[in-house]
This record gives structure tokens, C-alpha cells and sequence, in this order.
């Protein structure tokens, strides 16, 4: 009898680590790996959210890089910009000093008095203006003086507008002040007067 016994209870341990071991290959809900799934999707999700939120951070970081860089280009390209804007009135002023120095010395041909002085500090201001231009245009700063060229809005400003039959039409037939770019970029736009048709 205490064989049977044992026999049983040697049984029914053998029958308990079946079930135990079929219940860990199974998963609870009955679709093969279903309780996996569940638990896999959610995760899956996170990592995608997780993978798309990197990629959009490297897109912002490389364009914040590439604005920074296009800012401290145009600060160097264009750093001169106030300080030109500052010296056009002393262009304008010696432009029209040459100017008086000729109509000077004109003046002072016809009445007979010194011409040789006035022309000589008209000369003077002259090669001074020169060095002045050639120092600009080293810096970048270039000249608009569109004599005779089409009218184009974007550089110059009409400041009255005449009939001519001899001129084309919207073209340039006098320069009241020079206009000047600094790389291309406007720092002032030259004052014209533009022909229209009669």
C-alpha cells in the first residue's frame, strides 16, 4: 500500500510539472505569443516616436548651424554698411567742390584772375575724391552713376521725369547723386532724373 502510494503521489508530481511546463509554452490568451505582442507593440511605438523625435532634433540643429553661418557671413560681408552710409555725404561734398572748382576756374579765365590757383585746388580735390572712390571699391563699395542705362527701380529713384524725343524712353538723362551697393546689396539708391516719351 505504501508502494501504490508513492507510486501516486510520483505520479500526480509528474502530472503537475506537465501542466506547469505546458502553461509556460502556451500564453494565456490563446493566440500564439498574444500576451508577447501586447507587451512588444507599445514598445515598438516608443522606439519609433523616440527615433523620429532624434532625427527632427539633427534636422533643427543643423539648421540653426546653417543660420548661424549664413549670419556671420553677412556680418562680415556687409559690417560696413552704417560706416558707408556715413561717408556718402562726404563723397557728395567733394564731388560738388570739383565741380565748383571748374565752374571757378572757368569764371576765372573769362575775368582774367588767377585761374591757375582755382584749377590747382580743383585738381587737388579731384585726386583726393579718386583715392577716395579706389579705397571704397576696395572695401566692396562700388558706384552707381547710370547715365544713359535704363531706368531700373530697384537702384535708382526717379526724381523727375521730362520729355526728350531724342532719349529712349525710361532711360537715365541725368544723375543728381551717385547711388552705391556695398556686395551687391543697396546702401543708397541713385537720384535721377528719367526721360519719358513726349
Amino acid at each position: 500500500m505504501a508502494d501504490s502510494d508513492d507510486k501516486r503521489e510520483d505520479l500526480e508530481e509528474q502530472a503537475d510539472q506537465e501542466v506547469d511546463s505546458a502553461s509556460v509554452l502556451e500564453p494565456e490568451s490563446g493566440a500564439p505569443g498574444g500576451a508577447q505582442n501586447s507587451e512588444v507593440d507599445p514598445a515598438e511605438a516608443e522606439i519609433a516616436a523616440l527615433k523620429d523625435q532624434v532625427l527632427r532634433s539633427q534636422a533643427e540643429a543643423e539648421n540653426v548651424r546653417r543660420r548661424a553661418a549664413r549670419d556671420v557671413e553677412n556680418a562680415h560681408k556687409y559690417a560696413l554698411e552704417k560706416f558707408a552710409a556715413d561717408l556718402l555725404p562726404v563723397i557728395d561734398s567733394l564731388e560738388k567742390a570739383v565741380e565748383s572748382a571748374r565752374l571757378g576756374a572757368e569764371a576765372a579765365d573769362a575775368e582774367g584772375d588767377d585761374a591757375a590757383n582755382t584749377a590747382a585746388i580743383g585738381e587737388g580735390v579731384e585726386l583726393s575724391l579718386k583715392l577716395f572712390h579706389d579705397v571704397l571699391e576696395k572695401a566692396g563699395i562700388e558706384r552707381i552713376h547710370p547715365l544713359g542705362e535704363p531706368f531700373d527701380p530697384q537702384l535708382h529713384e526717379a526724381m523727375a521725369m521730362v520729355e526728350n524725343p531724342d532719349a529712349e524712353p525710361n532711360s537715365v538723362l541725368d544723375v543728381m547723386q551717385a547711388g552705391y551697393t556695398l556686395n551687391g546689396r543697396l546702401v543708397r539708391a541713385a537720384m535721377v532724373v528719367v526721360s519719358k516719351a513726349p
